[in-house]
């Protein structure tokens, strides 16, 4: 008797669970998203999507749009566009950011290109390790805007302080984006927020952004 309490017990726990943790990652990915937050801060971060040959595809153009408007508003002084290089790439997401900014009218010592990080991870490691450098500890990020929990709470992570301001303009404004793009997100943060802090690192940029099927070591 006491052995089939105990089994109906944890059968009841995790049925909770696994119906509170994805409510909870959606209701915080759209909480986010709806009410951001930017204040003054010490450094603009673009995170890295997709280029061509050196062009920005319109992810990547809409987020850095908006670093230079808020650039441009006197938010913070200066930019970090980050991002690598998928194989067979000739430039990256953080020098391909870095010269859009530069030929729209942001002087080039105002702008560092980290060409690192081929996910959200890899890239906040990599910039809030030169944020450390510089003793600055203060940030925008510049993403989606279902992205903005995901990458502030990383950020949060790395020991800096995090605000985003989500694109106003392109496919994955607030207006465009569909509820596979806030699913896909929620996903992605449980994911981190459960085994992510733990060392295993699930990718988001895979083919089809297939975020769930492939663990990284």
């Amino acid at each position: 008797m006491f052995l089939f309490r105990w089994i109906r017990r944890t059968i009841t726990i995790i049925v909770i669970l696994a119906l509170v943790g994805p409510t909870y990652a959606i209701a915080q990915v759209w909480r986010a998203a709806n009410n951001p937050i930017v204040r003054q801060a010490d450094v603009i971060v673009v995170l890295g999507a997709a280029q061509l040959d050196g062009k920005p595809g319109e992810a990547l153009e809409a987020r850095l749009i908006e670093a230079k408007r808020i650039f441009d508003l006197g938010y913070a002084p200066s930019i970090i566009t980050v991002g690598g290089g998928a194989p067979g790439d000739r430039t990256t997401e953080g020098a391909s950011g870095k010269y859009w900014l530069r030929m729209n009218g942001i002087i080039a010592s105002k702008i560092t290109a980290v060409e690192v990080g081929r996910d959200t991870l890899q890239s906040t490691k990599a910039y809030t390790k030169i944020m450390k450098k510089r003793y600055v500890s203060d940030v925008i990020i510049v993403t989606d805007a279902y992205h903005c929990k995901r990458a502030m709470t990383m950020a949060n992570d790395q020991g800096v302080v995090s605000t985003c301001s989500p694109v106003q303009t392109g496919p994955n404004t607030l207006g465009n984006s569909g509820y596979r793009y806030l699913i896909r997100e929620a996903a992605a943060y449980l994911s981190y927020i459960t085994v992510g802090r733990r060392g295993i690192n699930v990718s988001d940029r895979l083919p089809d952004a297939d975020i769930v099927t492939k663990v990284l070591p």
